[in-house]
């Protein structure tokens, strides 16, 4: 019997992670996946069984990381790994004036180099190191439709997922050497709890700015669009064919009310967009 094809997701115990799993499961795979808490690896692995395998490690925890790769590589043995999700992220919002530094490398440190080090972690379980049986393995970028349109008071997220962007591109070329594919796929609005969190985040420190009403409006309205938002076993799907299709894009945008969130905003002139964000939310000149 052929030993059971694995994958490596990180941000596992919750929202696309958590619905990637799950997908991933019921087509037989084998999932590793990295979680920050051991109460969501023991909540995880009870609820979807021994094909599960957690791994404990915060993705901005480098030595955790590395020590995590290790316990795939024993597992694993010399076979190599059919795909790389990664997908654990955070949103940092707020005008970029008055956003303190720190947050804006917070953003960074999860979102970007976060991805890198993982990516570093498990790529010769990938194909980049030679000896191993099996085909080479493809990278899954877990981007946002923040990472090819900035909206005000998600600039550092935004920032975070251009930057993943573009370094998803370079990866992807540089990787061709081990025949290992990269692909990027950029949800708009999805439903889940990492909106629910940004929203618990506190904001009140901007509420003295000349921003702080026009945030408060902002908020809501992206609460609301984020409610409308597709489903995390849609993206799951979606990372499954990104994973096993044979000739994958080297980009899915998956974005719900797609032409008013994407193609539109994409088509027309920057400043024309400008103009209808300003009206929208008061974004006019005092």
């Amino acid at each position: 019997m052929a030993q059971k094809q694995s994958v490596v997701i990180t941000g596992a115990s919750t929202g696309i992670g958590l619905a990637t799993t799950r997908v991933l499961l019921s087509k037989e795979y084998r999932v590793f996946g990295m979680v920050r808490k051991q109460s969501d690896a023991d909540r995880v692995s009870a609820e979807l069984g021994s094909d599960f395998i957690p791994l404990l490690a915060d993705v901005t925890d480098e030595a955790a990381v590395w020590r995590a790769a290790t316990q795939v590589e024993k597992i694993l043995g010399g076979v190599r790994l059919a795909g790389l999700v990664n997908n654990a992220g955070i949103v940092v919002g707020g005008p970029l004036l008055h956003l303190d530094a720190s947050e804006m490398r917070r953003q960074m440190e999860v979102n970007l180099v976060g991805p890198l080090v993982v990516t570093q972690a498990f790529a010769p379980m990938l194909g980049s190191k030679p000896g191993r049986t099996g085909s080479p393995g493809r990278v899954v970028q877990i981007s946002s439709v923040s990472g090819k349109i900035g909206a005000p008071f998600l600039g550092a997220y935004s920032a975070s997922k251009y930057a993943l962007e573009g370094m998803s591109e370079s990866l992807r070329r540089e990787l061709m050497l081990y025949g290992v594919d990269v692909v990027v796929i950029g949800p708009g609005p999805v439903l889940t709890p990492i909106w629910d969190k940004s929203a618990e985040e506190d904001y009140s420190a901007f509420d003295s700015t000349d921003y702080g009403p026009i945030l408060k409006r902002f908020r809501a309205f992206f609460a609301g669009e984020a409610k409308k938002g597709l489903s995390p076993d849609t993206i799951g799907r979606l990372i499954y064919h990104a994973l096993t299709t044979r000739k994958p894009k080297v980009r899915y945008a998956a974005v719900p009310q797609r032409f008013t969130n994407w193609t539109m905003p994409r088509l027309l002139p920057q400043r024309v967009v400008d103009g209808i964000i300003a009206k929208q939310f008061g974004l006019t000149k005092q």
